[in-house]
């Protein structure tokens, strides 16, 4: 996998090649410092992944993408900004990365190249079918009207349908996102998040305990207190998959 860099400080884009050095199956060809020279190299080099700084003298990052002839190649953003992480995945980057890198994340960030065409600059939708689930150290963006999150798919302790929306249950925060249930479900490992009736899906890291109900049925004490019943059906597939 060919990679450049675009940052216009020489420190940063130092400390990004040496982490890269570390990341199996990508090959650096290339450091631009500012979006003109960064052009320039793509015409040049043709690479695979562009490591993008959002705050360049000049042209910012996103201005550089505005210039690049499609298709273009995928885009991880390396930056000290949180707050351009929604138009970052509106314009289909792979990742957001904030400064200090992870090289952790960093990693995780490249292995979702997978999910891309080379030089196609759009991600394939991650579904059931092609078994791109999200993990639970993935990162994803949420948005409920002014306010966004940026959290860990493995934080998210219980989703819930209502309509069109699902409500996700985050720390103290229950954001209402677009998208119906269903949706959500297929994006999401089954070996972690268990569909427990019509309208829940729950974390199975956070239930501490199952208990039978007045009606037999099967009841999900999670870490937080609350309490969802399963459907009996659900409740029939939960123990064919997890009884002992």
């Amino acid at each position: 996998m060919r990679a450049i860099i675009v940052d216009d400080e020489k420190l940063a884009r130092e400390e990004l090649a040496r982490l890269i050095k570390d990341v199996p199956g990508v090959s650096l060809v290339g450091e631009a410092s500012n979006g003109m020279e960064a052009l320039l190299i793509v015409s040049q080099e043709q690479p695979d992944l562009v490591f993008l700084d959002v705050e360049m003298p000049g042209m910012s990052g996103f201005e550089f993408l505005e210039k690049l002839p499609a298709p273009h190649p995928a885009i991880i953003f390396t930056t000290a900004y949180e707050e351009f992480a929604l138009k970052a995945f509106r314009v289909d980057a792979i990742d957001y990365l904030l400064k200090p890198i992870d090289p952790d994340l960093l990693a995780k960030a490249v292995s979702k190249m997978e999910q891309f065409s080379p030089h196609a600059g759009s991600r394939r939708p991650a579904s059931a079918s092609d078994g791109s689930h999200l993990k639970p150290e993935d990162r994803v963006f949420v948005r409920d009207g002014t306010r966004c999150w940026f959290i860990k798919v493995g934080s998210i302790r219980l989703l819930e349908s209502e309509g069109n929306y699902t409500r996700l249950h985050i720390g103290n925060d229950k954001p209402l996102v677009h998208g119906a249930l269903k949706a959500f479900q297929a994006r999401l490992d089954p070996t972690v998040f268990f569909r427990v009736n019509r309208t829940q899906i729950v974390n199975l890291a956070n239930v501490e305990r199952v208990a039978l109900g007045l009606n037999e049925e099967l009841v999900a004490h999670l870490s937080d207190g609350m309490q969802v019943t399963m459907s009996r059906r659900m409740a029939q597939a939960f123990r064919e998959q997890w009884g002992f």
